[in-house]
């Protein structure tokens, strides 16, 4: 019960990465507000939490809906005494939109995609990052965790979703630098591909490795805030292959955690190097910067 009594809150956790976050939160210990638009996913996952033991709290709250988010805040702050110690921005309304219209090119759908992929995927995160921080800075600490994609660094689904990530990762590094000197950290944090209900249903690949379990982003973030180096990580992209090694962790399932930064993985995501992944050992990794390096526009 490593994080009794912390308060925290998760957006979007009907189902999905949200869900498998809110899980792991309770089980460590956490206080967990969940929301979601539907109380009736929202209390299947509470009751998920229920039978671990845990303590989840759902509340309907629409992250496009600028008077559900004030009132969320305003109620964990009477109900917890000024109380929040991690805030999780999951929210995302856009799945539907992005698997109607894959293949489709950015005019040839409405514009409105947009809405769909952003409003709550990011203008909703940022409502949500200023109302914990107003929580979170006067207690002197706290954790604002961002759930982005490797879609903040190159083309992936559509042009409103890559634009969104992007986004997500500058919010994260940008209100880590006003918040830093005031205890609070903030991180954007990338899963690998993930066995969310919605994508098992959309996306069969059975020749590529199985993804990552909903439940390994939330692994990664306990671990991340009973860091005592944690202001060390503030304002960075982290990924949770990367998390999984440094608190050497395995998915709940026992698996070990597929590594995005393998030099043998990104080999093969290139016609013309797939086959030099065949000879390449999978114990070589790319080094972060390169990354950076790679989303250059210089």
């Amino acid at each position: 019960m490593s994080l009794s009594g912390w308060v925290c809150v998760v957006t979007g956790a009907s189902r999905g990465i949200g869900k498998g976050i809110a899980l792991q939160l309770s089980e460590a210990g956490a206080t967990v507000y969940i929301t979601g638009r539907q109380m009736k996913t929202l209390e299947q996952t509470a009751a998920e939490v229920n039978e671990r033991g845990g303590l989840c709290l759902p509340v309907i709250c629409d992250s496009t809906k600028d008077d559900d988010i004030k009132e969320l805040f305003e109620r964990i702050k009477r109900e917890q005494n000024g109380r929040l110690d991690i805030l999780v921005n999951n929210a995302f309304g856009g799945v539907h939109a992005i698997f109607d219209n894959m293949e489709t090119k950015f005019w040839e759908y409405e514009p409105s995609v947009w809405d769909d992929v952003n409003n709550s995927g990011l203008r909703g995160h940022y409502f949500c990052c200023v109302y914990a921080a107003r929580i979170m800075v006067p207690q002197g600490k706290g954790l604002i965790v961002t759930i982005s994609s490797i879609g903040g660094l190159r083309y992936l689904f559509n042009v409103p979703y890559g634009v969104g990530k992007a986004a997500c990762d500058r919010m994260a590094v940008d209100t880590a630098v006003e918040l830093k000197s005031l205890g609070v950290a903030s991180v954007s944090l990338w899963p690998g591909a993930v066995q969310t209900e919605l994508v098992n249903e959309h996306v069969i690949e059975k020749e590529k490795p199985p993804g990552e379990t909903i439940e390994l982003s939330g692994k990664c973030i306990v671990e991340l805030a009973k860091d005592k180096n944690l202001m060390k990580l503030t304002g960075k992209v982290l990924l949770t292959c990367d998390l999984a090694r440094r608190y050497k962790l395995r998915d709940v399932d026992g698996r070990d955690i597929f590594d995005l930064k393998s030099l043998k993985f990104l080999l093969t995501q290139s016609p013309s190097t797939s086959w030099l992944s065949v000879i390449t050992p999978s114990f070589i990794r790319v080094p972060s910067f390169v990354f950076g390096l790679a989303s250059s526009k210089f």
